[in-house]
């Protein structure tokens, strides 16, 4: 490893071995308005010369654009990277604008073979529940997962935006190797009872959005300042006095960036990679970018370790977040718990 490569965890107690931080996918052709195709494949690539190997992307982005696009990144280095995509989030053909949770027996065995198709490969690492439809036992979702480990279309089995109950319900069906959810310094609901129960079980944490999808950047300040198209436009922490109230408080992170001679999003990637010695459970934020240089900034953060102090600063920002990560927070553990 050399001094610019972050070091590697474990998926849970059996899952791969991927680097400390992953790369978000999503929004090289999905969500966050136009994006360079050439500057994306770029990016991947430089993900990969500093150990990024764990790359996350899903059927929903894009209607399965963004598995296409990752496609040849993927075939050419596939002995090196780690495939994570999901499904759970269908699109109905008479309107591509809506998302509609399915996690019924007969949708992931379709979605699975349409995901391995799109991304030109025999089995996908990790394979996620994107999002959970209460209406189906989860035990009978992951029971179909399960039989697509045995049927050598997928290694390893993740869930996303799950509860700890749902969580100890499918682990026991079949050992799950990461959960993924939003954690970030503006969203912390998961601490209460998802954390702990993924630390019991020896379950990873797969962070998305740690970032605050950008906003922990500063670079931008409202929803006013994203394109037409750019979902961030939908969040309720983006729009009028909650995105005035929520700048505000990148002052806090502000004091300890310039403290360390590191940017905002460093020292809130920083105290996420943080989590990990705190609460004793393997933590991999996937911030996304489409730019090279920013996968440099981001994957410096691993080697930022934050003091007492500089924690104390940030402790406070979460309980001061004004409005919800989502319009609808159904779709979420903490809208179930």
């Amino acid at each position: 490893m050399t001094d610019s490569t972050i070091p590697t965890v474990r998926l849970g107690d059996e899952g791969p071995e991927v680097g400390a931080q992953g790369l978000g996918c999503m929004g090289m052709s999905f969500a966050y308005g136009p994006s360079d195709a050439e500057e994306s494949r770029a990016t991947l690539e430089r993900a990969l010369e500093l150990g990024v190997t764990l790359y996350d992307t899903a059927d929903a982005y894009g209607a399965g654009d963004n598995e296409r696009f990752l496609a040849p990144f993927f075939k050419a280095h596939r002995d090196e990277v780690t495939v994570a995509t999901k499904f759970a989030l269908s699109i109905p053909p008479d309107d591509p604008t809506r998302r509609v949770i399915r996690n019924d027996p007969p949708y992931i065995r379709q979605a699975v073979e349409d995901s391995l198709k799109r991304l030109d490969i025999d089995v996908i690492d990790l394979y996620y529940m994107h999002r959970r439809d209460p209406a189906v036992p989860i035990e009978e979702t992951v029971g179909v997962m399960a039989e697509l480990v045995r049927e050598g279309k997928v290694k390893h089995l993740g869930l996303s935006e799950v509860t700890a109950a749902e969580l100890r319900a499918a682990h026991a069906v079949h050992p799950i190797a990461a959960l993924q959810s939003e954690w970030s310094l503006f969203s912390r609901d998961i601490e209460r009872q998802v954390v702990p129960a993924a630390a019991e079980l020896g379950v990873a944490l797969v962070a998305y959005s740690p970032l605050g999808r950008g906003f922990l950047t500063g670079s931008f300040a409202s929803a006013d300042d994203l394109t037409t198209g750019d979902f961030r436009r939908q969040h309720p922490r983006f729009t009028g006095e909650n995105a005035a109230a929520n700048a505000a408080l990148l002052d806090r992170i502000r004091e300890v960036a310039d403290r360390r001679g590191a940017s905002l999003g460093q020292i809130a990637l920083a105290w996420v990679h943080h989590r990990q010695t705190l609460h004793g459970l393997p933590v991999i934020p996937i911030p996304g970018t489409r730019k090279p240089g920013r996968v440099d900034e981001n994957t410096a953060a691993a080697r930022i370790v934050l003091t007492d102090e500089d924690l104390a600063v940030l402790e406070p920002i979460a309980a001061q977040v004004a409005g919800d990560r989502y319009a609808d927070m159904t779709f979420t553990s903490a809208g179930r718990e």
